[in-house]
């Protein structure tokens, strides 16, 4: 694992580093590249990508979670007659989830306010301003 530099774009993609399972040499070959390609499409976007420790499952657990959260919300409530469909749902959701829904965690801010409000803390930390990302009229 190489050392990180500081988040600049608010943005984290985190992948497993290894496996506790044993696998063949194809699907190992597989993971591998896997890995690589969105190695390359997070450094074409500017988002970090961070590796977690291997045979440490429970520090992938928060994104484990706000997965299940997503396919309780679509994909085990709705049935999609075609991808664009779904495309869409998981958008509205993904949207009234980041600006309206309020969390614990963040002490009963929505992670929309959370981000402003960290921005204004710490502004060299992005590379836009995310009050301009505000849904609304000119959107």
């Amino acid at each position: 694992m190489r050392a990180m530099k500081p988040l600049r774009s608010g943005i984290n993609v985190s992948t497993n580093a290894g496996s506790n399972a044993r696998t063949s040499p194809d699907l190992a070959d597989q993971q591998k590249q896997l890995t690589v390609r969105s190695h390359w499409v997070c450094d074409d976007h500017s988002i970090e990508h961070r590796l977690t420790k291997v045979k440490h499952p429970w520090t992938n657990g928060q994104v484990e979670r706000m997965n299940r959260t997503i396919k309780e919300a679509t994909v085990k409530r709705f049935h999609y007659d075609d991808h664009a469909q779904l495309k869409k749902h998981l958008a509205d959701f993904i949207d009234a989830y980041n600006f309206g829904r309020r969390l614990k965690t963040l002490k009963g801010l929505t992670p929309y306010e959370f981000i402003c409000r960290r921005w204004t803390l710490e502004p060299d930390r992005f590379i836009i301003d995310p009050i301009h990302q505000m849904p609304g009229l000119n959107t």
